[in-house]
């Protein structure tokens, strides 16, 4: 798995001197945003698994800050919050919302339809659910995925361990 993922990861010399990424560039020269580790991998989890539910456009202009921020595999996080694509949006973002309601025990509109025009209409009484299922979303699998990921890693050296 890490033979493709580096593979398909950018190289972080070309990256690295990009002019085009501004201030971002200078701070990529940190080897933890390109290695693939368990503590660099399981920091991309939590920051691609957080931006991927927050409900703004370009969340990979959040993920990519925030990979340099918590010294995350850039790539990974970059590529995860991809899991919130023009296909899933609607599903993940109706299920952000039901969520956030129950949570406040709030009435779920009974006619409610997943249209850009109906949001906007109802926007004043269903963005406080709404933003609360996208933020519990968000952090519940933020740390679902770290710890995910160092379980992972840890129970792989487990198991090469015990095949010597």
């Amino acid at each position: 798995m890490k033979k493709l993922l580096k593979r398909y990861s950018p190289n972080p010399d070309e990256v690295k001197n990009n002019k085009r990424l501004g201030w971002l560039s200078k701070h990529l020269h940190d080897p933890s945003l390109w290695n693939f580790n368990r503590k660099s991998v399981s920091k991309a989890f939590a920051v691609g698994l957080f931006f991927a539910f927050i409900p703004v456009p370009f969340q990979m202009l959040l993920a990519a800050p925030g990979a340099v921020i918590f010294s995350a595999n850039l790539p990974l996080a970059i590529a995860l919050v991809w899991i919130s694509n023009p296909l899933t949006m609607v599903p993940i973002y109706y299920g952000c919302y039901k969520l956030g309601a129950w949570l406040l025990g709030v009435q779920i509109e009974a006619n409610f339809v997943m249209s850009r025009e109906y949001v906007w209409q109802v926007f004043d009484t269903i963005w406080q659910p709404f933003l609360l299922g996208c933020l519990t979303v968000s952090v519940v699998s933020a740390v679902i995925g770290y710890f995910s990921i160092q379980f992972i890693y840890r129970y792989r050296v487990y198991r090469r361990s015990k095949k010597l």
